[in-house]
């Protein structure tokens, strides 16, 4: 029975020490979108989203702030803002998802993932799959994403003056490395 209890402890404690929710480091999340059009091409990046990942469940999440992205041109910029995206209405993109594939985080090395879940822009809520990969490093876990969102999806008007100017895709870019979370 004491042998039972041991091995029952055990593998609770090597579950608890598995379990790990992970955060953005500092500057760590690089996302970046681009719209191929035939006036001028529209990028941009935003250095400043939320992302949390529980490796025990998979259950991964961002939050990006819309101003936060940066453009070129301070005019796009405010247009992005003000016009498409609404950003005082909606300040936030919001993804929730998981990973659907088992990830060994106790080794260093990469696994091509699926994420499946709720993407939220522009006060729309979508169900996506995308497809990425996670690296673990050390202590560290890269997540890489490249996928593409149709405008439109998302209620995200343009104007007929400026239908030429802005793709109805646009390419997303998302490159995070995350640290073991520590409460301060």
């Amino acid at each position: 029975m004491k042998k039972l209890v041991f091995v029952f402890a055990s593998v609770l404690v090597s579950m608890s020490i598995n379990a790990q929710i992970y955060k953005a480091k500092d500057g760590g999340t690089v996302i970046s979108f681009y719209s191929k059009s035939p006036l001028e091409d529209i990028e941009a990046t935003n250095k400043g989203a939320v992302v949390v990942l529980n490796n025990a469940t998979g259950d991964i999440q961002f939050r990006v702030t819309i101003q936060n992205f940066k453009f070129k041109n301070a005019l796009m910029e405010e247009h992005f803002n003000e016009n498409y995206m609404e950003s005082q209405k909606f300040p936030n993109a919001v993804f929730k998802g998981k990973i659907q594939e088992k990830v060994d985080y106790t080794k260093d090395g990469e696994t091509k993932v699926t994420v499946k879940g709720k993407m939220e822009i522009h006060g729309v809520t979508k169900e996506e799959t995308y497809e990425g990969t996670i690296t673990k490093k050390g202590n560290d876990i890269s997540v890489k994403c490249l996928f593409k969102v149709k405008v439109a999806d998302y209620g995200i008007k343009v104007p007929s003056l400026y239908v030429k100017n802005i793709a109805e895709v646009v390419d997303i870019d998302v490159a995070t490395i995350l640290e073991p979370f520590q409460k301060k």
